[in-house]
């Protein structure tokens, strides 16, 4: 198998260059990988290809177009003759390596090699298994395009200059993983993204070292942005192109893996995964409404358990006119163990709705509902009021369109509530402060994650608590460092 880097120059020998392909592609172990030997005007030819990549039409116009040649037409340059006159194919090239034929063969493409000739010729007649681009599952909107990403990188790219028709826009082709050989695009626009940040990117992508990248898009961002003990997400996934058209305007670069219907949005801060294109797509104040709806779903999800738990168990932090926010009967089981036991169910039921077939899910709903909604309180394990404050925080957590911020929040949730369990008031202030210093600290790339809060940008800061109308957004970010920070 070739390494990164390797090269095998094409022989003069007809023979020996055949021979090289059968074995490096191990033709007679793989059923799909197709060898097609020819002759044509006293020349030997020889196809490779991979059936379930190659249409059909194609190959039946490159068969007739090779069926008639002539034997003037093989001689000489012929290479320049076939690419330009005989098989005007749209996407057509020629290489000498044989290391390279080998690699985009298995990439889809089909190599045809001919006898006296001191190149190959590389025909892009690949047409990838696809989907349609459904409108995703996480990121539904009322007003909007229903039109998703797919598991196909051309079609991805496709999407996103659909809504960027400026000559700037870039999208650069790059490699990773020695065996996967995982197609990567860098989108970003040439005049705005911050030519530092698209190269420290680059640079990391080029410096991956792995066999391959079986979790496509996950694997690429634990190699470039590392923090494997932090929860929170430094990218931001998403499935939608309108979103990533949007940052790639603010100076963001847009990562596409192929084979992910995901694509990672860098740099981001904590507040980028707040966002929802559903705030874009109505008036400004019903858009400043949805966003602070959503500000306060995700801090109740973090800490509304832990500070019910506290109000519980201490009922002098409140007084005596708010005592019926304490349980009315503590039950057999301790609140804590209560609140961790619930936990733990509500993941194991979460992880059984993904797993659990359409047609089922709405008889897991109705067990879960029965189970640990009523007979788990009538039989003592549970309060009411902790089934109440747990379903609320657990829909807090869902009002995010990051689900990795929703699982990171969902741990220092149960941290949360261990430190006040353990430890009390001050525990819990420790833990709250503990938790900021971590995001205070945290960077993307260089951004500030808890920016514009941390450090303060009373302009962004504004922009971020209050949508404001497009038309009076006339500058970008200058924490991504724009070349252009003029929008107007």
């Amino acid at each position: 198998m070739g390494k990164k880097g390797t090269q095998k120059p094409l022989s003069s020998q007809y023979d020996e260059n055949i021979d090289y392909l059968l074995k490096e592609l191990r033709i007679e172990k793989n059923f799909d990988i197709i060898h097609h030997k020819m002759e044509y005007s006293g020349k030997k030819l020889a196809l490779f290809f991979i059936d379930g990549f190659a249409k059909d039409e194609s190959m039946t116009f490159i068969m007739k177009e090779l069926s008639r040649l002539e034997e003037s037409q093989l001689e000489g340059n012929a290479i320049e003759k076939l690419t330009r006159t005989i098989i005007p194919y749209l996407e057509i090239e020629t290489s000498e390596d044989l290391e390279e034929v080998i690699n985009q063969v298995l990439a889809g493409q089909a190599a045809l090699v001919i006898e006296g000739c001191q190149k190959v010729i590389l025909l892009d007649i690949r047409e990838y298994p696809v989907r349609s681009p459904d409108e995703p599952d996480i990121e539904r909107v009322v007003r909007g395009p229903r039109d998703g990403f797919v598991e196909t990188i051309v079609f991805n790219c496709a999407l996103i200059r659909r809504r960027i028709r400026d000559r700037s826009l870039i999208m650069e082709y790059m490699q990773a993983g020695e065996r996967s050989k995982t197609d990567i695009a860098i989108a970003y626009i040439d005049n705005i993204a911050d030519p530092n940040l698209v190269e420290a990117i680059k640079k990391k992508i080029d410096q991956i070292s792995i066999d391959g990248l079986p979790m496509g898009e996950k694997t690429v961002e634990e190699f470039i942005f590392g923090r494997h003990l932090n929860p929170y997400p430094m990218v931001r996934y998403t499935e939608r192109a309108d979103t990533s058209a949007v940052h790639l305007m603010e100076g963001h670069v847009i990562i596409i893996v192929d084979g992910s219907p995901s694509v990672m949005i860098c740099p981001t801060t904590f507040w980028h995964h707040l966002q929802h294109a559903e705030e874009y797509r109505q008036k400004p104040v019903i858009g400043a409404f949805l966003r602070w709806a959503r500000f306060v779903a995700v801090i109740g999800s973090l800490f509304l358990l832990p500070l019910w738990y506290l109000v519980a168990t201490n009922p002098e932090l409140l007084g005596e006119n708010w005592k019926f926010m304490g349980p009315e009967e503590v039950g057999e089981v301790s609140l804590f163990w209560q609140f961790f036991i619930a936990e733990i169910g509500l993941e194991i039921l979460r992880m059984a709705a993904i797993h659990t077939p359409s047609a089922l899910a709405t008889a897991l709903g109705l067990v879960a509902a029965i189970l640990i909604g009523e007979v788990a309180v009538e039989v003592g394990l549970f309060t009411s009021e902790v089934i109440l404050y747990l379903a609320v925080a657990a829909v807090g957590t869902f009002a995010t369109p990051s689900y990795e911020l929703s699982l990171a929040n969902r741990i220092f949730r149960i941290l949360f509530l261990i430190a006040a369990a353990v430890f009390g008031v001050y525990g819990f202030l420790v833990a709250v402060l503990l938790w900021f210093l971590l995001l205070a600290t945290t960077r993307s790339l260089g951004m500030p994650y808890l920016w514009p809060l941390l450090p303060f940008d009373w302009k962004a800061f504004l922009d971020l608590l209050f949508r404001a109308p497009i038309p009076l957004r006339k500058t970008r970010s200058a924490i991504l460092h724009p070349q252009d920070r003029s929008k107007q």
